[in-house]
């Protein structure tokens, strides 16, 4: 959606909704608290589109709250009997995070048993985990200094507010609803509320709604709705806030005496590398557009013989736990084939016996209908 690509700061916002599954769990805090309706002028939802669209924030800083509710069945057998899995997708999480321009970003998630914290300062990143005393720095390539990330390349500022306007409209319809909600109060700042419905009723997102600053018009809300529900699925919200450059100081990072470090390079990149594609490994592609794009992913299924299998290809011990954690989930058959079905309030995902995996945040019928074709 271009009214992100155009704006890198409303780029970084986006992921620190995702930053706490991406470096651990955190604790419970509380709920956010409910403010008054505050009384501000009134604005259509194509000003607010331009709003996002050009705003010129150069930093802030703050407290980040995420809730996940995705009304998953209790599968914690699938990671072997631990409880990462459910972690990452039920419960509170809270974060602090700086922003100072593109190059210059930090999430640290906090832990009743300490906190996890990802640095980038220019070429450096570090990720540190406080609880096992461990630091990894990763040296990006000199092309990497002053990029926040892929999309610049099409990050065309618009010149006017019109023409912010007709590439937001353009770019949102005619797969969404676009409509103002009511005004909100979000850690002590004014808000106007965008509210954004997908027109396909296969669809599972019933809609999402974004709290933007009145004065500042950054997102300082968002909410994800599902179908046939009035609490959110999953929600993530400043609860303190300052829209302005955070100190320099907030980008440095040296490792505390005791720590172990490890180095990488631009060559060889922190966290999860990227393998080359080989037979062993899923072959993925999408099919439709918009809300109820459906990702498929074609695994080896030589030699399953149950549906489990046939979707996970797993085996060994650990292996045997997973399928059989997935063999417990409700069976699914109909012209397409045969396999299992997982639901939550905004996805579902089929492993068929043939070998397919069909997910996303669309009805079990929209999956049975691309499995059918």
């Amino acid at each position: 959606m271009s009214v992100l690509n155009t704006r890198p700061v409303l780029r970084w916002l986006v992921p620190v909704a995702a930053a706490a599954t991406v470096i651990g769990g955190g604790a419970a805090i509380g709920t956010f608290a409910a403010e008054a309706e505050p009384s501000l002028p009134p604005r259509t939802a194509a000003q607010l589109l331009v709003d996002l669209q050009t705003s010129q924030l150069e930093g802030l800083s703050g407290t980040v709250v995420q809730r996940a509710d995705l009304g998953l069945p209790p599968i914690a057998g699938l990671v072997g009997g631990g409880n990462d899995l459910t972690a990452l997708v039920t419960g509170t999480h809270t974060l602090r995070v700086w922003y100072s321009g593109p190059d210059r970003q930090r999430v640290a998630l906090l832990d009743t048993l300490g906190e996890k914290d990802v640095i980038r300062n220019g070429r450096d990143v570090w990720t540190w985990d406080s609880r096992s005393n461990a630091a990894t720095h990763h040296t990006l390539g000199a092309d990497a200094a002053g990029k926040p990330g892929a999309h610049d390349s099409d990050a065309a500022a618009p010149v006017t507010p019109q023409e912010a306007a007709d590439k937001a409209l353009a770019a949102i319809d005619p797969t969404t609803a676009v409509s103002v909600g009511r005004a909100a109060t979000v850690a002590g700042r004014d808000a106007y509320e965008l509210v954004l419905e997908p027109r396909d009723k296969a669809s599972l997102v019933h809609q999402l709604r974004i709290a933007i600053d009145a004065r500042e018009h950054v997102p300082l809300r968002f909410e994800v709705f599902a179908t046939g529900s009035d609490q959110p699925a999953f929600e993530v919200a400043f609860t303190q806030v300052t829209l302005s450059r955070p100190d320099a100081d907030q980008f440095s990072f040296n490792p505390p005496p005791g720590a172990t470090v490890k180095e990488e390079t631009a060559d060889r990149p922190a966290g999860p590398t990227r393998q080359p594609t080989t037979a062993e490994q899923p072959q993925l592609r999408t099919v439709g557009t918009g809300w109820t794009t459906v990702l498929v992913a074609r695994t080896d299924a030589a030699g399953a013989k149950d549906g489990a299998k046939g979707a996970t290809g797993a085996t060994g011990p650990a292996g045997g736990e997973f399928a059989g954690a997935l063999g417990s989930l409700p069976a699914v058959r109909g012209d397409w084939g045969s396999g299992r079905l997982l639901t939550g309030k905004l996805f579902s995902v089929l492993l068929t016996d043939d070998g397919r995996v069909l997910a996303g945040a669309v009805t079990p019928e929209r999956l049975y209908e691309v499995a059918r074709g």
